[in-house]
């Protein structure tokens, strides 16, 4: 991926892994726009970062995801990377009374959002590239977030499968795939001991200029080259009787 004078899209962009991306882009002298739900966390993240611009949208929801892509074709024609990042995680369990209804959240966010924004972008005559974010947790899942694993282990078979139907566009596909950080994905505390977002998007650019197009750190590393019993082994640590 080239790593300058690109317009970059990133979804979910106000906060954590994402925001993390936007600072990095923009000190690589590119032009980033994040979008989110929550007003108060674009406004922070745009006073942050100058450079950053930012726009509302929800993207739970149809309309809201094709008013978007109408908004950047008609403003930012020359968008050329679309950076598939907003995510949401919930703890929970099968037996809860809301279980359901909390995982439909999870598979609209996290699967049916970044499979509608790329059917949407892929018109874009300037695109070239498509990044989308997915997680260790799709190899080893870590049982008290079921659908979250669930929804990221589909980004990670659906990525391979859109690399192959889009190179003869020339359009690079690249996941990102991290492993727990210090972020507030799945609720304030949760993740204090893990590590620093900044240091993987590091990693992540190291990797990206040496022409990855899967890009690991730490333990989705080692998750990524696992084989079935490893995979089995660290499934039992991770999720204990």
């Amino acid at each position: 991926m080239k790593l300058s004078k690109n317009k970059i899209l990133i979804t979910g962009g106000a906060t954590g892994i994402g925001f993390a991306l936007a600072k990095r882009f923009i000190e690589e002298d590119n032009t980033v726009i994040v979008c989110g739900r929550r007003e108060y966390a674009l406004r922070e993240a745009a006073e942050k970062l100058p450079a950053l611009i930012a726009k509302r949208y929800d993207l739970g929801f149809a309309g809201e995801r094709s008013a978007l892509f109408a908004w950047i074709a008609k403003e930012h024609s020359d968008l050329n990377v679309l950076v598939n990042n907003a995510g949401i995680q919930q703890w929970m369990s099968v037996s809860d009374d809301n279980f359901f209804q909390r995982a439909k959240e999870e598979i609209t966010i996290n699967i049916e959002a970044p499979v509608h924004l790329t059917s949407l972008f892929l018109k874009l005559p300037s695109l070239n590239t498509i990044i989308n974010v997915g997680s260790g947790l799709a190899f080893a899942p870590l049982a008290k977030v079921p659908v979250y694993c669930a929804t990221k282990a589909f980004i990670h078979s659906f990525t391979r499968s859109l690399r192959h139907l889009v190179k003869s566009r020339n359009i690079e596909v690249i996941e990102l795939i991290p492993p727990a950080l210090n972020t507030d994905l799945g609720g304030k505390g949760i993740h204090d001991s893990s590590p620093p977002v900044a240091e993987f998007v590091e990693a992540s650019f190291e990797q990206l200029k040496q022409g990855e197009t899967e890009i690991t750190y730490g333990f989705s590393q080692a998750m990524l080259n696992a084989g079935p019993k490893d995979l089995q082994n660290a499934f039992t640590r991770m999720n204990p009787a």
